[in-house]
C-alpha cells in the first residue's frame, strides 16, 4: 500500500494502530468507578475504535470485572490504598488528610507501577480519576510525560478540620501551595483538567493565607462537566420490581443502609443496627436492607428481625432508587446517586473527614439534600429518631443532570 500524498510513513502507520487510552480511578470508594465506566462507554461511542485499559486496585477492580471491562495485568503489583485507609480509620473516625500525608510509600510504588506501564505501551491518552501519585510524580517529572493526560476530581482543595489546630491549617496550606506551584510551572503538563461537578459545587473556601480562593481558581483552570451519576433514574415500575426482587410488599417502608466500598464503616452500620429495633417499634412497617460493600464480611454483623444484610451488590443505586429512606456514609457519590433518585436520607460523615465534612456538604446544601448528623452525636434513639421521621418524606431537591458523562466524554475526546 503507498502512501497518502504529503504524509510520511510514521505518520500513516500512527493513523493505523488503534487508538488506546489507560484509566486510572481511586480506589478509595466505589463512586470513581461507577463514573469513570460510564465516561469510558461515552468515550467510545465517540471513538469507537478506542482500546481502554484499566490500571486499578481492589474494590475497583470487583466493579469493572461486572461491567466486563479489561484490567491491566500490573494491576497486580498495586499498593493497595483501600487497605491504608482502613489502616488509618477507627470507630467511624478518618483524618483523611493525615491518612494521604502518611500514603508516600503506597503513591511512590503506584507510580513506579504506572511509569513501567507506559514505558511498555504507548498510550494515546492517561485519564486519572484522582490518581494523586501521577499527577504528582508527573509534575515532579515533567520529561516522564510522552501521552496526553487529563486529571478529573470531584473536589479541589485540601482543608483542615478544627481538630488539626494550628499545624495542620499550616500544612493543608502548604500542600494547596505546592499544588498551585506545580500547575503555574507546568500548566500544559495536564492536557484537560475536568471538574465533575459545576462551579457552585466547588467550595467558596482559600487555599490558605495568602493563597487564592478556590472556588475562584479552579473556574480559570477547569473544565466542568457537571455531576456524572453514571445511570438513567429508575421510573416507578422499575422502582416496584426492585422492591418486588427484595421481597418488600406495597404495604412496608424500606429503609437502606450503606456506607460505601472502602470498608471503614462498619461502626457506623453497627450503630445503624442496633437502631433497627427502636426504629420498627415506632414504625412497624418498616423493613431494613443492610448492605456492607466488598471490603466488610456481612457475616460479622447481627442481623435483628425485619433485617436483610448483603454483603457486595452491583448496581446498588437500583436499591437505593427504590428505598423509602436511607442510611448512609458521607461519601459523594452515595449521597448524589439519593439525590438524583429524590430520595429522603441520613448521612453521618465519617469524623475529621475533610472532604465529607466540608466539600461533600457544601454540595449537598446546594442541593437542599439530606440530613447530616454527626457521628459523635448519635446513638440508637437519635438514629431511630432520624429514620421514622424522615422515611416516606418526598423531597423536593435541585434536580442533578443526567448528562455528565457524555459531557465530561467529550471534553476527553478532544485529546485523543
Amino acid at each position: 500500500m503507498g502512501t497518502v500524498p504529503g504524509r510520511s510513513t510514521t505518520w500513516v502507520r500512527a493513523q493505523q494502530r488503534p487508538r488506546r487510552a489507560l484509566f486510572l480511578s481511586s480506589p478509595i470508594g466505589l463512586g470513581h468507578a461507577r463514573r469513570d465506566i460510564a465516561i469510558a462507554q461515552e468515550l467510545r461511542r465517540l471513538h469507537p475504535d478506542l482500546q481502554i485499559d484499566w490500571l486499578a486496585q481492589h474494590p475497583v477492580t470487583r466493579v469493572l470485572a461486572d461491567a466486563g471491562e479489561p484490567v491491566h495485568p500490573a494491576s497486580a503489583s498495586l499498593a493497595n490504598e483501600s487497605a491504608h485507609i482502613e489502616d488509618e480509620s477507627a470507630d467511624h473516625d478518618l483524618h483523611a488528610f493525615q491518612a494521604i500525608r502518611r500514603m508516600d510509600e503506597i503513591l511512590v510504588n503506584n507510580f513506579m507501577v504506572f511509569n513501567d506501564v507506559v514505558d511498555e505501551t504507548y498510550y494515546d491518552l492517561v485519564i486519572g480519576d484522582e490518581a494523586w501519585d501521577v499527577d504528582y510524580f508527573l509534575h515532579e517529572n515533567p520529561e516522564l510525560k510522552r501521552f496526553a493526560f487529563a486529571w478529573l476530581t470531584d473536589f479541589v482543595g485540601w482543608l483542615p478540620m478544627p481538630a488539626g489546630g494550628d499545624a495542620e491549617a499550616a500544612l493543608t496550606a502548604d500542600y494547596n501551595a505546592e499544588m498551585l506551584e506545580q500547575r503555574a510551572r507546568y500548566r500544559r503538563l495536564r492536557d484537560r483538567s475536568i471538574f465533575v461537578g459545576n462551579p457552585d459545587d466547588v467550595v467558596d473556601e482559600s487555599f490558605g493565607p495568602g493563597l487564592p480562593r478556590i472556588r475562584e481558581w479552579t473556574e480559570a483552570n477547569y473544565d466542568f462537566a457537571g455531576y456524572v451519576t453514571g445511570f438513567e433514574p429508575l421510573d416507578e415500575a422499575a422502582r416496584a420490581d426492585v422492591r418486588a426482587d427484595l421481597g418488600i410488599v406495597p404495604d412496608e417502608l424500606l429503609c437502606v443502609v450503606t456506607v460505601g466500598g472502602s470498608g471503614v464503616g462498619e461502626a457506623l452500620l453497627r450503630r445503624v443496627i442496633d437502631a433497627i429495633p427502636l426504629a420498627r417499634q415506632r414504625q412497624p412497617r418498616l423493613r431494613f436492607l443492610v448492605v456492607t460493600g466488598p471490603r466488610i464480611d456481612p457475616d460479622d454483623l447481627p442481623r435483628p428481625e425485619g433485617a436483610m444484610v448483603r454483603g457486595y451488590v452491583p448496581e446498588l443505586y437500583r436499591l437505593l432508587a427504590a428505598c423509602d429512606v436511607a442510611v448512609v456514609q458521607g461519601g459523594l457519590t452515595t449521597c448524589m446517586e439519593l439525590t438524583a433518585a429524590q430520595r429522603p436520607f441520613v448521612y453521618v460523615p465519617l469524623e475529621n473527614h475533610f472532604e465529607q465534612n466540608i466539600h461533600v456538604r457544601h454540595r449537598l446544601g446546594r442541593y437542599g439534600s439530606g440530613c447530616c448528623i454527626r457521628y459523635h452525636e448519635t446513638d440508637a434513639t437519635v438514629l431511630a429518631d432520624a429514620i421514622v421521621s424522615e422515611v416516606g418524606t418526598k423531597p423536593r431537591y435541585r434536580p442533578v443532570e443526567t448528562d455528565g458523562a457524555a459531557r465530561a466524554a467529550a471534553l476527553l475526546a478532544e485529546l485523543i
